[in-house]
């Protein structure tokens, strides 16, 4: 194979494996084609405490900005009222006979909705989220006279979420709201029992949405069933099947690179070489902490450390792993026991543990014409496009191949799965995929993803939350144990690949600082 850039001469590349796109209608790479929504939309979470709202609003606010690039904000009442009144405020604060907290919470709704007005201001597409209870007919209506006098020309729709399972009601009940600031220096048995007369101040007002309000909207009751209600539009509807997929149960991601592979070894990208020696090695080990780790439910919080040897129960398991040989390698010597387990909605239920689901668009990002290059090869045969992806990583196009914006679009309907999965999954992917997928589940922006530090050797377990996302990382094989160990061949010229700065800055740098020093995130141990 012979390879042609901006450089004085023809380079011929050493490419004996390379990584072939398949015929057919996925044959040519995503392009980034934008979202197509074209109107704002104001979002009225609607429910009593404790259903999940926030977690709602907060995931639907998320992957809107980051999937889809579109400005998406919460206005959350509760922390207008903690700014205004302070943490600690009685149940008897949120009584609907008193007269003081009433006026009180009005001024922290208002002031909320004022906000909201402000930020759906300006022209083009965006999304507001007015996170609140808004238990009654008469808030509502109220909320939907104000944007309508505002003039801010928006959408709305409300999602009430319902909550009759008193099991998924501890349960997020202990997990979120005894970690608010509300309760968070409480005794929890005395903050239950604050948080429960409160919850009942609202019950006794509380009127479920109706169709005779006029106002779209998705009702979720227990995470399960689902009522749609005059959702029109390309935003509303892409909204509605988002939230179809969430819920509140407690979850866990394991995001694992493949094993060293061959072209690992000799420094290339791309490719569909299989593992070196160093990561066979590593896929038993993955096999054992699959075994012992993550199929093993202890039962306890993250805290109780001192009952891990307790891990005894088996729990139901998910393997995900990208259509390329070293992904599948990897995975090999996981194992796969039939299971029977209690299933919320089917009884009793069948189930293979890890069946290998191979899914495509976690294939590492395609490198096109660079493909089974090593970045000096790129360097010195092809100056240009080397310099503009130094400068731009996340717009960057590889010639004929992909950029990460393209990534973005083909991981989305992955989102709703990350979003539905109830399991602990493991996905065993790619560098660049995972950067992605980490930066989704941990708040970071579009931009920061590119230069987020995803070492081999190291499992990353994510537990994500109402408010953010629980990250530990577990080094199963580090340098010292791997005689053979180069460069990975994802290590590009510092400070690219790994500095937590948006590329804007990069010109006003200095390109010899390292960013990452001493950066247990950007700058593993094991990277």
């Amino acid at each position: 194979m012979v390879a042609s850039g901006s450089g004085d001469s023809d380079v011929a590349i050493d490419n004996p494996t390379p990584h072939r796109l398949e015929v057919g209608d996925n044959a040519i790479p995503l392009e980034v084609s934008g979202h197509t929504a074209t109107d704002k939309l104001v979002i009225f979470m609607v429910g009593l405490p404790a259903t999940g709202k926030t977690h709602t609003a907060n995931r639907i606010c998320r992957y809107l900005s980051f999937f889809h690039d579109i400005p998406s904000k919460i206005f959350n009442v509760g922390d207008y009222r903690r700014k205004m009144c302070g943490n600690s405020m009685p149940a008897s604060f949120y009584l609907h006979d008193n007269a003081e907290g009433r006026a009180a919470r009005q001024v922290a709704c208002d002031a909320a909705l004022s906000d909201l007005v402000e930020f759906m201001r300006p022209d083009g597409v965006r999304v507001g989220v007015y996170d609140a209870t808004n238990s009654t007919k008469e808030r509502r209506q109220h909320l939907r006279s104000c944007l309508v006098d505002s003039g801010v020309g928006t959408k709305f729709m409300c999602i009430e979420s319902i909550c009759t399972n008193q099991r998924l009601l501890d349960e997020n009940i202990r997990t979120v709201k005894l970690n608010t600031p509300d309760y968070r220096d409480m005794d929890p048995e005395e903050a239950v029992a604050d948080f429960s007369a409160r919850r009942e101040a609202y019950a006794k007002v509380y009127e479920t949405v109706e169709e005779d309000e006029g106002c779209p909207f998705v009702k979720v009751h227990d995470c399960i069933t689902f009522v749609v209600h005059r959702i029109r539009g390309y935003l509303p509807l892409k909204v509605a099947h988002f939230v179809m997929n969430l819920h509140t149960l407690p979850r866990t991601i394991y995001l694992s690179r493949h094993g060293q592979s061959e072209y690992n070894l000799l420094g290339k990208i791309g490719g569909d070489s299989g593992l070196s020696k160093c990561g066979i090695e590593f896929a038993r080990r993955l096999a054992v902490f699959a075994r012992e780790e993550i199929a093993c439910d202890s039962g306890v919080g993250e805290d109780d450390e001192d009952k891990a040897e307790d891990k005894k129960e088996r729990r139901p398991c998910r393997l995900w792993t990208s259509n390329l040989l070293r992904t599948k390698e990897t995975a090999q010597f996981i194992e796969r026991p039939r299971l029977t387990f209690n299933a919320d909605a089917f009884g009793k239920h069948e189930w293979i543990q890890f069946r290998h689901v191979i899914r495509r668009n976690l294939d590492e990002i395609y490198a096109g014409a660079c493909d089974g290059m090593t970045y000096a090869e790129i360097e010195q045969t092809m100056p240009d496009e080397f310099a503009r992806r130094q400068m731009d990583k996340l717009s960057y196009r590889y010639p004929r191949g992909e950029s990460y914006m393209d990534v973005m679009l083909r991981l989305e309907p992955l989102a709703h799965e990350m979003e539905r999965t109830r399991e602990p999954v493991l996905i065993i992917g790619h560098q660049g995929i995972h950067r992605i997928i980490y930066a989704y589940m941990t708040g970071l922006s579009r931009e920061e993803a590119p230069y987020v530090s995803i070492p081999l050797n190291t499992v990353i377990e994510l537990r994500p939350h109402a408010y953010g996302c629980h990250e530990r990382r577990i080094c199963l094989m580090n340098k010292k144990e791997m005689s053979d160990m180069l460069d990975d061949g994802q290590d590009e010229p510092r400070p690219v690949t790994s500095m937590p700065l948006p590329p804007s800055r990069m010109k006003s740098v200095a390109k010899t600082e390292d960013f990452t020093k001493g950066d247990p995130i950007m700058d593993p141990l094991s990277h």
